[in-house]
């Protein structure tokens, strides 16, 4: 009788490895199936009265792990909730002519300071070197082209 219950938590626990810890339909599910069915067997191997006792227990906690994972409350535990925000200055909030000071290495794409904002800038004119004092040439969409000043 210890076998069997043993059969029957080996199941249970794969199975839940299966859907918690395992992706896909692998190894694990096919094992917690095959676990709980050698249970059935070993059941009816000792009286046909034990065997569908087991089976009975085997049905309901089938279904009731599968009731539990079918609620929506189960699965909020498992989402992430952090929302991922952008501070980043817009484009739009530069002109043409503005002046600023490259943070990075330009090449050509880099970091520049420019008024009181730190912002991913493309230089027009090849590398330029941190620290040096660049223009802002144009500005189109979401990006701003510097030239050395």
């Amino acid at each position: 009788m210890g076998l069997i219950i043993l059969l029957v938590l080996t199941g249970i626990l794969l199975l839940l490895a299966e859907v918690f810890l395992i992706p896909g339909i692998g190894v694990a599910g096919f094992l917690g199936i095959a676990a709980l069915v050698a249970s059935c067997f070993f059941a009816f191997s000792i009286s046909v009265a034990a065997g569908i006792i087991v089976t009975a227990v085997n049905i309901l906690l089938v279904v009731g792990l599968l009731c539990f994972l079918m609620r929506d409350k189960t699965w909020k535990k498992f989402e992430l909730n952090t929302v991922i925000g952008s501070k980043e200055p817009k484009a739009n909030e530069f002109t043409v002519g503005q002046e600023g000071k490259a943070v990075t290495r330009l090449a050509p794409m880099g970091s520049a300071r420019i008024g009181d904002k730190t912002v991913e800038v493309t230089s027009v004119e090849g590398m330029i070197d941190s620290g040096s004092d660049i223009i802002v040439e144009r500005v189109e969409e979401n990006k701003v082209f510097v030239k050395k000043a």
